[in-house]
Formats: structure tokens, sequence, C-alpha cells
């Protein structure tokens, strides 16, 4: 039996003793009850199970629960607490922009891609706040929509990224640096 695979999901300490090479993604589903990664393809090309490791967008359904030990793993089910975190803000009511922006261009139909397409634009303004459209499309290729909600979820990252952009600049000129937003 291997030993247990310690990491930290959504700021909690957490714990699986499951076989080391399990899915990280059946791990968060069927042992941690995270609801927001999905099992789309199991070969990582449509994106339905990404979750951030160390911030960084991963397809859950290909890594390997050893590649959580000692890490930082954010599922969709956490990523608004840990923006709030980020940000100093307590009300919970409070959702990560691109969570926000989804809501507010209507960016979903079904529903069953919208995880992917959520955790990748947050790692991807979370480290290119000043991302072109084309910078943008590029990130996130790769993910499927079926419904075809393509247009006002590129509309939505822009939302997004912009209120992300105007939270960074309000945060630096109440520590005295000037951001260009």
């Amino acid at each position: 039996m291997d030993q247990p695979i310690r990491w930290r999901l959504n700021g909690q300490p957490a714990l699986s003793a499951a076989e080391a090479q399990t899915p990280l993604l059946y791990v968060l589903r069927n042992e941690l009850d995270q609801h927001g990664p999905r099992f789309g393809c199991g070969l990582a090309q449509c994106g339905a199970c990404t979750v951030h490791v160390d911030g960084r967008a991963t397809r859950s359904c290909v890594t390997p629960l050893t590649v959580a030990q000692g890490r930082d793993v954010t599922t969709l089910d956490g990523l608004a607490a840990r923006w709030r975190q980020s940000q100093g803000i307590s009300d919970p009511a409070v959702l990560h922009p691109v969570q926000q922006a989804f809501i507010d261009e209507q960016a979903a139909q079904c529903g069953y891609c919208i995880n992917g397409w959520i955790m990748t634009a947050a790692a991807l303004l979370a480290e290119k706040p000043q991302a072109s459209d084309s910078e943008l499309r590029l990130g996130l290729s790769g993910l499927k929509c079926r419904c075809g909600t393509q247009v006002s979820v590129l509309r939505a990252v822009k939302r997004a990224a912009k209120v992300m952009r105007e939270a960074k600049a309000r945060e630096a000129q109440v520590s005295g640096v000037k951001v260009l937003a």
C-alpha cells in the first residue's frame, strides 16, 4: 500500500490513501466531494476536469494523485474563497471575477464544460492580466463547448480581466505603487 498523499485543497489540508497513480480527478470527486471538476473525455482534451495545481491550470483526469503531494490544489468549489482570501474580502457572496463575469455575460448554456473554461481563464488572467484577444484565444484553445458559447465565454473573460486589473490597481493605489490598469 502506498503512503498517503498530503496536500492542500482549496486552502485546507487534504489527505488521500488512494493508489499513487489514481487520477487526481477521481480522488477529488469520489473521496473529497468536489463537484467542480468533471469527467469529460479522460484524455485531457476537453478541459472539463481542470483544476489549479500551484496556480497552474491542470487537467486532473490524466494527472496522477502523486502530483498533488505537498502542493496547493484549487477546484472551482474553492476558487471564490481563495480569491476573497487573496483580496481581503470577508463577504462570502463575492465570487471570483471570472465566475461573476460568466454569470453577468450568461456564458454558460448546459454548464458541463464551464469548470474548464473558468479554471483555465482564472489561471490565464492571473498569469497574464493584460492578455490580448489573441493571447486569450490561444490560452483557451483546446477547451470544448458543444453548446457553442465561445463568443460569450470570450466576452466574459475580457470582463473578468478588466475587473481583475481594476482590483490590482486599487490594491496598488492603497500601497502607493503605480500600476497601469
